[in-house]
């Protein structure tokens, strides 16, 4: 019940059981049933928060291999308070990315981590299987909130901008200023290989300089104004040429991947409309599943019989 109910929508997930196995439940009681144990895994994550038992890893904390770690926020729609954001967090080792083309790798196991709670709340759940590494390389976009923690707590770790959203905030500008779409292309390539080169400062030194010659008031003012703020706030995160020799991601492409494939997927199908509680419960199940961590739940629901 619970596994198909990460899965499919309660209903579903009832006739699919019924289907395959000829046992006839309700939809309600497959909400029931997965929700209760949805809430279950909250108390193993206290656990892990209290060091009663040790996280799981995705490679040995005693491994010099880089460990990636991104967050993000993703949108569910709940009764109480409307559009409410998820926080989801996602942790991989260099070895799990795979080639799949020539110029693309994909990431085969990750350890995802799903909560509604506030800033100190993700934190405080998402620290205790970041901490172990030795390691660490954050990707992140612009958000304070995530730069502020990693400065805080893991000030001497490797730090990435994510590349296509320093790109985004340029395209932003560009789609503004240059009204040509050859033009905006030329220029928009032009930053993108003195990025890819260690050269953000020429970026930021033609912005300023255009910006001394622009009225800031102007939508096209205010845009340049806010990318020049941007990279100013993160140039010591954006040395994509080294990172690139080094060898890491530059993309937190597998952050939007985790939003799509283990929240949207199950929580913004369509006609869903989640109680707060209930999402998170089923978001619980859904991140044990997609981090091949089943057996926790098999665990508990033997100890419950």
């Amino acid at each position: 019940m619970c596994i198909s109910s990460q899965h499919s929508v309660f209903a579903e997930a009832s006739e699919m059981v019924q289907d395959l196995l000829g046992v006839d439940l309700s939809a309600k009681q497959f909400q029931r049933v997965s929700e209760y144990y949805g809430q279950k895994m909250e108390a193993l994550e206290e656990d892990y928060q209290a060091e009663i038992q040790d996280v799981p890893l995705v490679i040995s904390s005693e491994s010099k291999e880089p460990v990636y770690i991104t967050m993000d926020g993703s949108m569910v729609f709940t009764r109480e308070e409307g559009w409410k954001e998820m926080k989801v967090g996602r942790i991989y080792s260099e070895s799990a990315r795979v080639s799949v083309q020539e110029d693309r790798t994909e990431v085969v196991s990750s350890l995802y981590v799903c909560t509604f709670g506030t800033n100190k709340e993700f934190f405080k759940k998402f620290e205790p299987y970041v901490e172990p590494y030795r390691r660490k390389v954050f990707i992140a976009d612009g958000a304070k909130w995530i730069w502020n923690w990693i400065e805080d707590f893991y000030g001497d770790s490797v730090q990435i901008l994510d590349f296509y959203h320093a790109l985004e905030k340029l395209g932003v500008y560009a789609a503004l200023a240059y009204k040509d779409i050859d033009e905006r292309r030329r220029w928009l390539n032009t930053q993108k290989q003195r990025l890819k080169a260690d050269e953000v400062e020429k970026v930021l030194e033609e912005l300023q300089e255009t910006a001394a010659k622009t009225i800031n008031t102007t939508d096209v003012g205010k845009a340049l104004t806010d990318v020049i703020r941007y990279y100013q706030s993160n140039i010591e995160r954006m040395k994509y040429g080294t990172f690139l020799k080094c060898g890491y991601l530059i993309g937190s492409g597998a952050i939007e991947s985790a939003h799509r494939s283990v929240v949207q997927q199950r929580l913004k199908l369509s006609g869903q409309r989640w109680s707060i509680q209930g999402a998170q419960r089923i978001a619980n199940l859904r991140a044990y599943r997609k981090s091949n961590r089943w057996e926790s739940v098999i665990e508990i629901i033997k100890k419950a019989a």
